[in-house]
């Protein structure tokens, strides 16, 4: 029996758009959507049967999509299956949308040509005119749409006089019928004649260069894959094409990924040392006032006597936050006890995880139970979750994962390897499992005192032991005093490094050729928009702890000099980071809200620029809403792999923030996860239970440091700066609760450095620092600013 609902293939090309794609393709046309790679394994061209296998396939669907991606329709390997749609015999032929790389590779196939245009249009949104009717019925005769190429179809629109251009570029044109265009002013009276939209003279084919599902596409876009769909329909009952519904085996996938705890194999209870550490404990809070005058570093300093490893997660410009009316700058979480908490760490490219416990460790393998570490932090993590009405309502954190995953790790969970052998084994996953934390609400001057602790405790000394201390007088007296740059930056002589401190950083000609490099790269087609960054090193004799030079001391300086909603210190196992990193990556709620907030566009505060309408005013043009507006389409692209189709918005977009020293450009981007009808135990693989390290995994590294499309420029960034790891940088910091509530900022205006690193008796720390090359970039611009991100953690050097 042929079920009502439609079915679509889509052929992903690998872009960062595709899930959008996927999701508007099920909420405008009610329709089941299947996904297959244009290079699946599955179906090799090269195979004795792939035409028999290709035409099952295929038969199983009312139509197919050939999706937008990177690269040339001219190669091979960038296009893949789309072109075996295109040879397909005229008894097989079915409907098919090309849309951008799909669009000009329809258009090669009908004998047309494609070729660069004379500067590409990325993150461009522009006017389209249609000719009315076929797939532009009753849409409006202009609408607004989003553009993302480099190379355009020629078709020979340039032989056609300018005096003769109005009445006949709706003729056809070789085996192609023109359906839309946009004219592009290139100067001195110049127009570059740019194809939108075709419909093949033939068959069943039609194509689209705009990208209907960008956010900044306006409606009437999107009402043009609704005729087009009708006409696809109209199309198959005039010839009498009936799909087959036979339940046979069907190649493509979802459209959206399997959760990570649907994905766990035979994992149970009680097999190892590790698995019952921490299950079943409940939490014991006790809240306090936070004393008058008192700054976070006062009182990790006087609960945490020690001061060797530590996580603190600070918003450090609560009073900047409340003025603008924002809750960023609210809560501060400081993890204590590290030295008893359990620690899983993943070196990237190893089969297994390790998990410690003081003195004692052990190597985890990941397959076939966990399948990567992803899973196994989800089965981890489910084991010991807790309900909401188990945790602290006036807490965003009540206990659980805190730390820290590095770029290098998001690039191998989109597909791109580590270079072998590695010159280091440090772990790129670092998650302690924290039990006892303290959370500060700056905006009602209390701090929770937290201990996730076995239900069978009756007494629990360390909260009251932290208590009391909180509560004495004696303890911040010495706090008040200190003449430190927290309390008197102004004070503060400046200083020069020491002449046995050596800085490298970036060179400034060799910078500004890697961005003539990556737009290169742009022009050709190969991304829309790369994430050009590079690195500092200095490198120091190591100071005692404490000192005035020491790395909690830098954070003391660093958190003053440069206040920032999600300021960072780690001292980790190996690792110590220093992060006065504006950007929030990721948050998730219990309840399944997501949200993202990508960060492009960036101006420097000065006496020119010391307003938010100045500020606007410069950063709401094209080059810098293009920056923006390409993340946002990639983030929306993340959530829907895992949320699905219309449960991703934009309630935000191209919003003009104000922080310290500069103004920054932000979106925000919310999804909600699906929730399946009853609740998922680990290792039940029946139900699909997402959560918000669903969302973590399928993210990562932060679009906001790659690039648009992500694996693509990931690759082409990899080239370009000389297979450097970034490490911490572009990587991501924060926590998952116990109650599945989580909050991970981008490593970005930071410093981090490696016990491992530098010769005995010294440090090398490491600063990166960069930005979004498009099109429209010049090497100076993009070089300055990098220098001026640059400049903040640097300057900590100097004055310390």
């Amino acid at each position: 029996m042929t079920s009502s609902r439609p079915r679509i293939l889509f052929l992903d090309a690998y872009d960062s758009f595709s899930n959008n794609i996927t999701a508007l393709l099920t909420t405008l046309l009610d329709a089941d959507v299947a996904v297959l790679h244009i290079d699946s394994p599955l179906l090799d061209r090269r195979d004795a049967d792939f035409s028999s296998r290709w035409s099952r396939e295929l038969a199983q669907y009312d139509a197919v999509v050939c999706g937008p991606g990177p690269g040339s329709p001219d190669t091979e390997a960038d296009v893949g299956l789309m072109r075996a749609v295109w040879d397909l015999p005229e008894e097989q032929t079915l409907p098919v949308l090309g849309i951008c790389l799909g669009f000009q590779s329809l258009v090669l196939a009908a004998r047309g040509k494609v070729r660069r245009l004379q500067r590409g249009l990325h993150g461009m949104v522009r006017g389209i005119e249609h000719v009315g009717g076929d797939v532009f019925e009753g849409v409006a005769p202009r609408f607004k749409a989003t553009l993302y190429h480099s190379l355009g179809a020629d078709v020979g629109q340039d032989g056609i006089p300018e005096g003769e251009w109005e009445g006949r570029r709706w003729e056809g044109m070789g085996g192609l019928v023109p359906l839309a265009w946009v004219e592009e002013e290139r100067g001195e009276g110049r127009r570059e004649r740019v194809l939108m939209a075709v419909r093949h003279a033939e068959r069943p084919w039609w194509g689209l260069q705009y990208h209907p599902e960008s956010v900044c596409t306006e409606e009437e876009g999107n009402r043009v894959i609704v005729n087009w769909f009708r006409e696809a329909r109209r199309w198959n009952e005039e010839r009498g094409r009936v799909r087959v519904d036979d339940g046979g085996d069907v190649i493509a996938g979802a459209a959206t990924k399997q959760s990570l705890l649907s994905r766990l194999g035979g994992v149970g209870e009680g097999r190892q040392w590790w698995e019952s550490w921490a299950v079943g404990a409940e939490l014991h809070s006790i809240t306090v006032p936070l004393p008058k005058g008192i700054q976070v570093p006062d009182v990790v300093e006087a609960v945490e006597l020690d001061g060797s490893e530590r996580v603190v997660l600070e918003s450090s410009n609560c009073a900047a936050a409340e003025a603008r009316g924002d809750a960023r700058g609210r809560y501060s979480i400081i993890s204590c006890g590290l030295d008893e908490a359990l620690r899983i760490e993943h070196h990237t490219g190893d089969g297994y995880a390790t998990v410690k416990l003081g003195r004692v460790s052990e190597r985890i393998f990941l397959a076939p139970s966990y399948g990567d570490i992803w899973g196994f932090l989800a089965g981890f993590h489910e084991a010991r979750h807790l309900d909401a009405s188990e945790v602290s309502s006036g807490s965003p954190f009540s206990g659980g994962f805190m730390g820290f995953i590095t770029y290098e790790q998001g690039l191998h969970d989109i597909g791109i390897p580590m270079d072998q052998p590695r010159p280091h084994h440090r772990p790129d996953v670092s998650l302690a499992w924290v039990t006892k934390s303290l959370v500060i609400d700056h905006l009602l001057g209390i701090i929770h005192i937290q201990h996730l602790r076995p239900r069978e405790s009756i007494t629990d000394s360390w909260v009251e032991r932290t208590v009391a201390r909180l509560l004495s007088p004696q303890t911040f007296h010495a706090a008040n005093k200190k003449e430190t740059f927290l309390h008197q930056p102004l004070k503060t002589k400046t200083r020069r490094p020491s002449k046995s401190t050596t800085i490298q950083p970036p060179q400034t000609k060799d910078y500004e050729n890697k961005v003539t490099l990556c737009q290169s790269y742009i022009a050709a087609g190969e991304s829309y928009e790369l994430c050009l960054t590079d690195q500092t090193t200095i490198t120091r004799p190591r100071p005692r702890n404490p000192s005035p030079s020491s790395p909690w001391t830098l954070f003391r300086t660093l958190r003053t000099r440069q206040p920032a909603p999600f300021a960072s210190y780690l001292r980790l196992g190996p690792l110590t980071l220093v992060s006065a990193s504006p950007e929030r990556f990721l948050q998730y709620s219990p309840s399944g809200l997501c949200s993202m907030r990508p960060m492009k566009g960036t101006v420097r505060k000065s006496p020119a620029v010391s307003t938010l309408s100045a500020a606007e005013q410069i950063l709401h043009v094209p080059k810098e809403e293009a920056e923006n507006l390409m993340i946002v389409d990639l983030v929306r692209h993340d959530l829907h792999s895992i949320c699905g189709a219309g449960r991703v918005t934009a309630p935000d977009l191209l919003k003009v923030e104000e922080y310290e020293s500069v103004f920054q450009m932000i979106t925000v981007v919310e999804g909600r996860l699906p929730t399946p009808p009853v609740p998922v135990h680990v290792g039940d693989q029946k139900e699909k239970k997402y959560t918000g390290l669903d969302v973590l995994a399928a993210s990562l590294p932060p679009g906001s440091m790659t690039g648009a499309p992500k694996k693509r420029s990931c690759e082409i960034l990899k080239e370009i700066e000389g297979g450097k790891a970034r490490s911490l940088y572009s990587g991501v910091v924060g926590y998952m609760c116990a109650s599945g509530r989580g909050d991970w900022s981008v490593v970005i205006r930071a410093m981090f450095k490696w016990d491992d690193e530098g010769a005995e008796g010294e440090e090398v720390w490491r600063i990166g620092a960069g930005g979004a090359v498009t099109i429209l970039s010049t090497a100076e611009g993009e070089r300055e600013e990098m220098f001026t991100k640059l400049a903040g953690p640097l300057r900590v050097f100097g004055e310390v």
